[in-house]
């Protein structure tokens, strides 16, 4: 079949950051040590050059090219354009981290742009082969970023954890997809709506397959009972690279889930449906109730993302396309949030210091006010107070699974969210209400920065005031 170089227009995205990736790791062989900041610059232009070409090829009707095996449609151009500027304010933010240490090299770059595209991959797959791809080449750029720092025993313990626990996800992940192969004879999620519609729930073979898919999407979520990596990988990695592994591949993670599970799976929804539950519901309960407990923030973090990934699997669960929508809304807004809170521990750590426990949050306001009021409208935001958009999120969600006449699962979320509220609050009281510690410096950061946490922190607010923009663009994805 001849090559139709029209395939490559829905790509142009992807292609803008493969050749970033490969520029950022040529040039990095000719800087000297003080040029190095040049990676930085090339890094954000690429990902602004794609951000731009994403909305230049996107809209208009659904298109499918590369033989069936990619996709570019309503859904796949928007949480592109979300991945990319998530990516966007994550390299801005690792920056003056990266400097202090004398880490700011090229490789830190190119494999965090190989990371962000196997998460466009991800989104735009239309098989099973495809996302499968997509998710190996983000997890393997992440497991490497994860022991960045050569220097640490703790990160280079959390990356082997990732490692094993990640590869054993994955490997789940291939045997579901082998068994739905095996019993539909295709990995196009198209044709294996169709065999799943004519066999349905006769087929054992396809039951299994889809156990295993659910296995695997709860691990690469970090749904409890599959969460074991999470606290430990957030604690152990360096914070720049948390700060990338703890926001935009939640996005990524949903776009597998949506395109495994709605486009080739509709028709079994009963059966996954059952599954997600009990993972929303384990994922809520532990997350929130252990999050109480810790005094490293970035644990607490990682409980907390478990806990907002009960929340995601409710509008998952819901099986319509409002409840999609609604999971499509909070996953995007969840990643917001969390390059907005680990880009405050970057800016609160400088060299020689990590600020990783919620002491060295004490006293914030008296060093630096505005940061403060970002960290406290990202912590109201997490716990669903209004006017944040973290509200609306939850509110969306809840209403999907009420339609589903599951009001029992509804208050049951409403129950571990107020539980939730209490750690998030506990950080907002030790940002305006304690003293800071006597050897706190004072904070220096750079004008880049600051625009970037005051662009991070104030758009929670706007879209709480103001969620149509957004919310109208997730429910156009699922018409």
């Amino acid at each position: 079949m001849p090559f139709d170089a029209a395939n490559l227009l829905p790509i142009l995205p992807e292609i803008a950051i493969l050749i970033t990736a490969c520029v950022v790791l040529v040039v990095d062989l000719y800087l000297k040590e003080k040029d190095k900041g040049f990676n930085h610059t090339l890094s954000l232009l690429g990902l602004v050059v794609a951000i731009a070409l994403t909305g230049a090829v996107g809209g208009g009707e659904r298109q499918i090219f590369f033989d069936g095996n990619l996709v570019r449609d309503a859904m796949s151009d928007l949480l592109k354009g979300a991945i990319l500027l998530v990516s966007l304010f994550a390299f801005i933010y690792a920056r003056p981290w990266l400097k202090d240490r004398g880490m700011l090299v090229g490789e830190f770059y190119v494999l965090g742009l190989l990371a962000v595209l196997g998460m466009l991959i991800m989104v735009s797959a239309n098989s099973f082969l495809t996302i499968y791809l997509g998710l190996e080449l983000q997890a393997l750029c992440l497991y490497a970023l994860v022991a960045f720092d050569r220097d640490s025993k703790q990160g280079a313990e959390a990356a082997m954890k990732y490692f094993v626990l990640g590869a054993l996800g994955s490997g789940m992940l291939l045997y579901g997809i082998s068994m739905i192969y095996g019993a539909t004879g295709s990995i196009e999620f198209g044709p294996v709506a169709q065999a799943v519609a004519e066999q349905g729930i006769s087929n054992k073979v396809l039951v299994f397959g889809i156990v295993f898919l659910v296995i695997g999407i709860g691990f690469k979520f970090g749904a409890v009972p599959f969460h074991m990596w999470v606290p430990d990988i957030y604690e152990g990695a360096p914070t720049p690279a948390v700060l990338i592994l703890g926001s935009a591949p939640k996005i990524a993670a949903f776009a597998l889930a949506i395109r495994m599970l709605a486009d080739g799976l509709q028709g079994l929804l009963a059966d996954w449906q059952g599954m997600l539950i009990i993972l929303a519901v384990l994922s809520m309960g532990l997350g929130n109730l252990v999050a109480i407990a810790q005094t490293n923030i970035k644990r607490m973090l990682a409980y907390s993302t478990i806990s907002h990934v009960g929340f995601i699997f409710l509008g998952l669960l819901a099986g319509s396309a409002q409840g999609y929508a609604s999971a499509m809304f909070y996953a995007i807004v969840y990643a917001v949030m969390a390059a907005g809170a680990f880009g405050i521990l970057l800016i609160l750590s400088r060299e020689g210091f990590d600020a990783e426990n919620l002491d060295d949050l004490k006293g914030l306001n008296d060093r630096d006010p505005w940061y403060a009021a970002m960290m406290a409208i990202i912590m109201f935001s997490m716990a669903g107070v209004p006017p944040t958009v973290g509200f609306m999120a939850k509110l969306l969600v809840l209403e999907s699974v009420i339609r589903l006449d599951l009001v029992w699962l509804a208050l049951l979320a409403v129950a571990f969210s107020i539980i939730g509220a209490f750690y998030y609050l506990r950080v907002v009281k030790f940002i305006y209400f304690d003293r800071p510690a006597l050897n706190a410096p004072v904070l220096v950061t750079t004008g880049g920065v600051r625009a970037a946490m005051t662009l991070n922190g104030l758009a929670l607010l706007a879209l709480g005031l103001f969620p149509a923009a957004l919310l109208s663009l997730c429910q156009a994805a699922f018409v």
